[in-house]
């Protein structure tokens, strides 16, 4: 992946954005019940954050000054209750928030990845993977916070202002407006810090996407990498990389360090204030010593929530951005999907029919062009040609990988497009040139998670594949762990696998594209004992380089440039001396030269 393809990481979207909210908020309304009792809760705590200052304001007024303090207990307690409710109350609200945050997380996450499994080929052509982890990982853990200390903490915050204010208000409404002269300079600072911060916010995405798309390049290439002793310069483009990353969180530490403390110097400013004015009032007796301790304290307060709500805008340019980009994902639809009323069958015979098919990958640029077959079921063919002539896109479009433009292509008489298409790729076999393993063990990787397919039917494909005898050299047989994409089992070995895994489904039509243009000879000759068995009975398509492996095929089909042109047998084929006689000239010169140079 090219490190160019981290440039949609960067959106940043707004702060707030009311179409995308409403659609997260969807997400919520399963857990209404969870979310409303946390906001009752945010309200009964930011009440109790007032309880304090209101007693400590009682006792000094009250015990304290009379000099009485037989009942100063009674306010130590309430006042000890109110923190220890208050602890407990957000003890529960946090527990709460944070499960529905899970919850939400978790079903987002499978939403996402059950799109992306039912999309179709071209998506992934145009999404590296790369992208498609970012959405389902990062991308969600941005919503997540958004859920458990975004949209319902806010409340909290804007609950315990309001009571401040009212409070503040209630005991001096001249102490108050005092008291919030450095309000303009507050909301400068916060309005400039969320300029910059959303400035280096962007800058920490970007450089982070550029990391991550070197990392997933460099060493999913490793190999390349490795033998081209290319180790130094790799090296000295992630330690560039690198450094730009570690300035970009410089930079936003930078905003953050001055930003807090700068609310805590407004906040000491209004301390000051508040003292001189105040204790001017109580020399007044226009206030007491007790509502002046209150006050302050309460003035303290009041500037927590507001360092909340601007850490908070963060978290929601951060949500809005993630949001933007996940919805993109599932808002695309899929370009092959079930009709409202697909054909069933459980079992077909297999035979294909093209007809006049027209596709193009993209735009106006056909890779066939009017292509017409008839494969009659049980019937077995080879299509050749030229690299880039078609060959592998046609199968593609059997399986449904792919939209064609024009035209139509039918199993069994019924055309792919009534066709489910699971149903559909549940009657072919594929086996590619590479092979794909999942990490698991032989079994897993043959079985594929169907459980329909016993252990002994496994045994019997490898069997038929003559994939026993390597099998049987591995410690745990059929147990045996496979690692990521099946390192350490050599090309032809996966190959045998495949064709283990294609005749354990038992597919009407099985189609072999170049399966056997990667394997050495011996296992090739292991795999042609095998093929006229293993297309016993069902419909075989073969693409294949090697022309000797397709000799005896019922009929050879050779395309060029998107068009079939030749059509017979091995014989009829050489006899015409056309593009399959060329081919094959080609081919056995290639074979002449390679035994000469090895003589």
């Amino acid at each position: 992946m090219s490190t160019d393809g981290y440039h949609e990481d960067e959106i940043m979207g707004k702060a707030y954005d009311s179409r995308l909210m409403r659609r997260l908020i969807v997400y919520l309304l399963p857990y209404r019940a969870k979310v409303a009792a946390s906001v009752a809760l945010l309200f009964t705590i930011a009440a109790l954050e007032l309880v304090g200052p209101i007693v400590v304001q009682r006792a000094i007024d009250g015990p304290i000054a009379t000099g009485d303090l037989s009942d100063l207990w009674m306010y130590v307690l309430v006042f000890l209750t109110s923190l220890i409710v208050a602890f407990g109350l957000r003890y529960v609200q946090v527990i709460v928030m944070n499960r529905v945050g899970q919850e939400v997380m978790a079903r987002l996450r499978v939403e996402i990845f059950a799109h992306i499994q039912n999309m179709h080929l071209q998506f992934f052509d145009r999404n590296p993977v790369g992208r498609l982890l970012t959405r389902v990982t990062s991308d969600v853990a941005a919503l997540n916070e958004l859920f458990t200390s975004g949209v319902v903490a806010i409340f909290g915050d804007v609950f315990t202002l309001i009571g401040i204010v009212a409070v503040l208000f209630y005991y001096s409404w001249q102490l108050a407006l005092v008291t919030f002269i450095v309000l303009p300079f507050l909301m400068y600072a916060t309005w400039l810090f969320k300029i910059k911060a959303r400035e280096s916010y962007r800058a920490v995405r970007k450089q982070t996407a550029r990391l991550s798309a070197f990392l997933q390049e460099q060493i999913t290439g490793m190999a390349i990498v490795q033998m081209f002793a290319q180790e130094a310069k790799t090296q000295n483009t992630f330690d560039d990389i690198n450094a730009d990353l570690r300035t970009a969180h410089f930079n936003s530490i930078l905003y953050y360090a001055l930003f807090f403390p700068g609310v805590e110097v407004l906040g000491a400013i209004s301390i000051g204030l508040i003292i001189w004015y105040g204790g001017g009032q109580i020399v007044a007796g226009v206030l007491t010593a007790g509502a002046l301790v209150a006050y302050l304290q309460l003035a303290e307060r009041f500037y927590r929530p507001i360092r909340d709500l601007a850490e908070k805008y963060n978290i929601f340019q951060a949500a809005m951005a993630a949001s933007e980009r996940i919805f993109d994902i599932l808002d695309t639809p899929p370009a092959i999907a079930a009709p409202l009323k697909p054909t069933h069958r459980k079992h077909v015979s297999g035979a294909v029919s093209f007809k006049n098919l027209t596709f193009a990958y993209k735009d106006d640029d056909w890779i066939l062009k009017n292509v017409n077959l008839e494969v009659k079921a049980g019937e077995k063919i080879a299509i050749v040609g030229y690299t880039g002539a078609g060959k592998t896109s046609l199968v593609s479009l059997l399986c449904r990988f792919y939209e064609y433009q024009h035209g139509t292509i039918s199993l069994d008489g019924v055309e792919l497009r009534d066709w489910d298409p699971v149903e559909l790729r549940s009657h072919i076999g594929l086996v590619l040139q590479d092979v794909f393993l999942f990490s698991g063990t032989i079994e897993s990787n043959i079985r594929l998670g169907r459980r329909d397919i016993t252990s002994e039917q496994v045994e019997q494909a490898a069997l038929q594949v003559n994939a026993t005898r390597l099998i049987s050299r591995l410690p745990q047989g059929f147990k045996e762990p496979v690692t990521e994409r099946g390192s350490t089992l050599s090309v032809g070995e996966k190959q045998l696998l495949s064709f283990a895994r294609a005749l354990a489904f038992d597919p009407s039509v099985l189609i072999l594209d170049e399966a056997t243009s990667s394997v050495d000879t011996d296992t090739e000759i292991l795999i042609q004992k095998a093929l006229a068995k293993l297309m016993e009975g069902r419909t075989a398509i073969v693409i294949a380089h090697r022309l000797s492996t397709i000799r005896h095929m019922d009929r050879i089909i050779v395309m060029h440039k998107g068009e079939i042109r030749e059509t017979g047998t091995h014989d009829e084929l050489i006899a015409a001396e056309g593009i399959y006689f060329r081919l094959y000239q080609l081919q056995y010169k290639d074979q002449e030269s390679i035994a000469a140079s090895t003589a």
